[in-house]
C-alpha cells in the first residue's frame, strides 16, 4: 500500500516537473540571450520554485497549503539550487558543455534528490 502511493506520488511528481520543466528551461533559453549562464539560472530557478510548490502541493502530494509547508518548500529547493549550480559550472567551465545542454544533465541528476525532499517536507 505505501510503495503503491509512493509510485503514484512519484509519477505525478514526474509529471508535474516535466510541466515545470519545460517552462523553466523554455524560460532559462530566454534569458540566456540577455544575461550569463548562472544569472540566467538563478532567475529562473527562483521562478521554478513557486511554481512547483503549487505543483506538488495540489498534484503531487494533494496537500493544503500551508504556512510551515510553505517556509520549508524553499529549503529542498535551496539544496537542489546548490547542487544544480555546481553541476552546471562543472560542466559548463570544466567539461567545455554548452550551458543549453548542460542545464539538461542538472534536471537528469536532481530529480531523484528533489523528489525525496520534497516528499518529506510536503507528505506529512
Amino acid at each position: 500500500m505505501i510503495w503503491k502511493n509512493i509510485q503514484g506520488e512519484f509519477v505525478r511528481f514526474l509529471l508535474a516537473g516535466a510541466l515545470n520543466t519545460l517552462l523553466t528551461y523554455l524560460l532559462y533559453l530566454s534569458l540566456l540571450e540577455f544575461f550569463a549562464y548562472l544569472l540566467a539560472y538563478s532567475i529562473t530557478y527562483c521562478i521554478g520554485i513557486a511554481l512547483s510548490y503549487f505543483l506538488n502541493v495540489y498534484f503531487v502530494f494533494k496537500r493544503r497549503i500551508s504556512l510551515a509547508s510553505f517556509i520549508k518548500f524553499p529549503v529542498v529547493y535551496i539544496i537542489q539550487y546548490c547542487l544544480g549550480a555546481g553541476i552546471l559550472w562543472l560542466l559548463v567551465d570544466m567539461a567545455g558543455m554548452a550551458p543549453a545542454i548542460a542545464m539538461i544533465g542538472v534536471i537528469v541528476v536532481t530529480i531523484p534528490v528533489t523528489f525525496l525532499a520534497s516528499r518529506f517536507v510536503l507528505a506529512k
